[in-house]
C-alpha cells in the first residue's frame, strides 16, 4: 500500500473513533438528562458501578472553575485544545505515525469535543434538570442558560471500594472513603484512556509502521546488486590459439 493509502486509511480510522465516541457519549447524556432526576442513582453491576446523575460547570471529573468568566474561560480552552489537537493528529499523520497512536490521540479529541457539546448547547436546548424534574428537550421556552454556558453532564460512578482510614492515620483516621469517588463521563473516560495509555506505551505508540515500498525497493537492489557482482566474478570462455592450418584456408598441393 503507498503512503497516500495508508494516510487514508488513518485519516478514516480517526474519524471512525471520534464519531463513535461522541455518538454514545451524547445518546447516553441525551438519555440521563431526559429520564433522571439530579442526583438519582439507577445501579448497574450491584454496588460497584452505579450511573448517578450529576452536572458541573466545570472541568473533568467533577473539578469545577467557577463564575459565568470562568466557564466561558474554560470553554475557550476546550475549543483552543480541539484545534490544537486536530492539527497534531493530522501533521502526524502525514509523517507516518502507528495506527495505536492515531487511535488514541482520537480519542482525546473526541473526549475534548464531547465536553465542548455540553458547555455551548446544553444550556440553550435543554430545560434545567433538578432533583424533582427531568429535563426538556428543545423547550418552547428555550434552555434554563444561553449559548456557552451549559453544564456538563456527569453520570458513570465506581465506588468499588468502602472503608475507614486506620485510626493512626494523622486527622483521617476513623473516616470513611470510597474509591473511585470522582463522577465522570465516556468523554472524560476517553481522554483519561488517550492520555494515560500513550504516558504507559509511549515506545510502541510513537514507533512508526514500516513502509513496505522501502522494503521492495530495497530488496530489488540487493537483487541487482548480485546480478551485477555474479556477472562480474562469471570465468570468461577461453579460445584456443590459432594454428597455422587454421589460419592459411589453402590446401596445400603435394608434389
Amino acid at each position: 500500500m503507498t503512503g497516500k493509502g495508508k494516510n487514508l486509511r488513518h485519516y478514516l480510522l480517526a474519524t471512525l473513533v471520534v464519531v463513535l465516541i461522541l455518538f454514545v457519549d451524547q445518546l447516553l447524556k441525551f438519555w440521563i438528562k431526559t429520564n433522571m432526576t439530579l442526583g438519582e442513582e439507577l445501579p448497574v453491576f450491584g454496588d460497584w458501578f452505579i450511573l448517578h446523575f450529576t452536572e458541573n460547570d466545570g472541568m473533568a471529573f467533577g473539578l469545577k472553575l467557577g463564575g459565568v468568566t470562568g466557564k466561558f474561560v474554560l470553554t475557550f480552552f476546550r475549543i483552543v485544545a480541539v484545534i490544537a489537537i486536530t492539527y497534531y493528529l493530522i501533521s502526524q499523520i502525514i509523517k507516518g505515525i502507528s495506527m495505536v497512536l492515531v487511535v488514541l490521540i482520537a480519542c482525546i479529541l473526541a473526549g475534548a469535543i464531547g465536553n465542548i457539546l455540553d458547555s455551548v448547547f446544553y444550556g440553550r436546548f435543554f430545560t434545567e434538570s433538578t432533583f424533582l424534574t427531568q429535563a426538556v428537550w428543545a423547550p418552547e421556552t428555550g434552555g434554563y442558560s444561553g449559548w456557552f454556558r451549559g453544564k456538563v453532564v456527569d453520570m458513570l460512578y465506581f465506588p468499588i471500594i468502602e472503608a475507614h482510614y486506620p485510626e493512626w492515620v494523622p486527622k483521617l483516621g476513623g473516616r470513611s472513603f470510597i474509591f473511585f469517588r470522582p463522577v465522570f463521563n465516556i468523554a472524560d473516560a476517553a481522554i483519561s484512556v488517550g492520555v494515560f495509555s500513550i504516558l504507559l506505551f509511549q515506545r510502541q505508540a510513537f514507533m512508526p509502521e514500516k513502509k513496505e515500498e522501502t522494503t521492495n525497493v530495497e530488496g530489488s537492489k540487493i537483487v541487482e546488486e548480485t546480478a551485477e557482482s555474479t556477472e562480474e566474478t562469471a570465468p570468461e570462455e577461453s579460445t584456443p590459439p590459432a594454428t597455422d592450418s587454421d589460419s592459411d584456408p589453402t590446401p596445400k598441393q603435394e608434389n
